[in-house]
């Protein structure tokens, strides 16, 4: 296990003597800065597993500075003591709502004070240890959805292979097989997506897309089995020209798909789903997906965007959990919002919200 590297920041060079010799006989690796400003600069060549924070600087304070590097995702598991001489508990509450983790009282007291950086490095070795193994499960997972998705694609193959040799009703057969190797598919396709998202390795490929274009190819994927439950497929655009979206494209297309693939899942036959899309005045574009299902309960509304929740239970109807979670994380991806809210008397309405023009990196 490496040594343990504590940063100290305090003004006064004497301090720091103070602290370090505290801590001297420990295997610790000690920095000392005494600007607040050249701190954040400093922190990925040091990297500490401890902050040790005077409060009382001039120039940036200490609370201040705990708040910069609060702000900072890189730093935020860091574990922060505060270094200070109030003794209020209105001045601890201000350095806690600030971000520290911890505090010692001046004048320090050595026993105290080596309590309470064990304490801390302690806190910040489980963290490292829990963020290893849940690193060392996402490789796992990648790689099992990675096999898996090959050894799909050969079954889908082998199944178009069959197809060319056998009678009509063997093909009605494998033709079942197919299509439900092909949900599969899908389905292993989001699991991928999704844990690209949530590491955060997935690069948005955005270019200027023409959203009607783009709604009515996700539409055409759903006359047939609309049309099958008598079910009406409706696209509504604002009368003002809408122009081109800086989205990506391919996960863009899943998010639209997904929504109306759920309403006409739920939608009772004979009803009417329309996707609604309007610009407004400040930029920004609104798609609606309105459907006359069940519904969304109130306290689901939340919740029903998280991985393998489900809102309404409906039988004979196939709900993993998975499809919402992934739509929510896309429209995250390109700054934007999803929401849903009732389509009175019956039915759902979930709204996306876009930036029209936003510049993505």
């Amino acid at each position: 296990m490496k040594t343990p590297t504590i940063l100290i920041v305090d003004d006064e060079p004497d301090n720091f003597e103070v602290i370090s010799l505290l801590l001297s006989g420990q295997d610790y690796q000690l920095h000392y800065i005494h600007n607040a400003q050249a701190v954040l600069t400093a922190l990925e060549a040091i990297n500490p597993d401890l902050i040790l924070l005077d409060v009382m600087m001039p120039g940036i304070s200490g609370i201040e500075l705990c708040k910069q590097i609060r702000a900072i995702p890189q730093w935020q598991s860091v574990p922060i003591t505060m270094v200070t001489a109030l003794a209020g508990k209105e001045d601890l509450a201000r350095c806690l709502n600030a971000g520290a983790d911890d505090f010692v009282s001046k004048p320090v007291n050595g026993l105290e004070l080596r309590a309470r950086v064990n304490s801390m490095l302690r806190i910040k070795h489980q963290h490292d240890s829990l963020e290893t193994l849940l690193k060392f499960r996402e490789d796992m997972v990648h790689m099992l959805i990675h096999d898996l998705r090959n050894r799909l694609t050969d079954v889908l193959l082998g199944v178009e292979f069959l197809e060319m040799n056998v009678d009509l009703a063997t093909q009605q057969k494998l033709a079942k097989i197919y299509e439900s190797a092909q949900g599969l598919q899908l389905l292993i396709d989001d699991l991928l997506k999704i844990a690209l998202l949530e590491s955060g390795n997935i690069r948005l490929n955005c270019t200027d897309v023409d959203i009607q274009e783009l709604i009515h190819s996700v539409m055409d994927n759903f006359k047939a089995i609309a049309t099958q439950k008598n079910q009406s497929l409706v696209s509504q655009f604002s009368a003002s020209p809408i122009g081109n979206v800086l989205i990506d494209e391919t996960l863009m297309y899943r998010v639209l798909d997904n929504l109306l693939s759920n309403a006409v899942k739920f939608s009772p036959v004979n009803s009417k789903i329309i996707i609604n899309v309007k610009k407004h005045q400040s930029g920004t574009l609104k798609i609606q997906v309105i459907d006359s299902g069940p519904g969304v309960p109130n306290e689901l509304r939340q919740q029903i965007f998280e991985k393998y929740e489900i809102g309404t239970l409906m039988p004979n109807v196939s709900q993993i959990g998975l499809g919402l979670a992934l739509c929510k994380m896309i429209v995250k991806a390109h700054q934007g919002e999803i929401s849903i809210r009732s389509n009175q008397p019956r039915g759902a309405i979930f709204e996306i919200t876009l930036a029209q023009h936003r510049p993505f990196e």
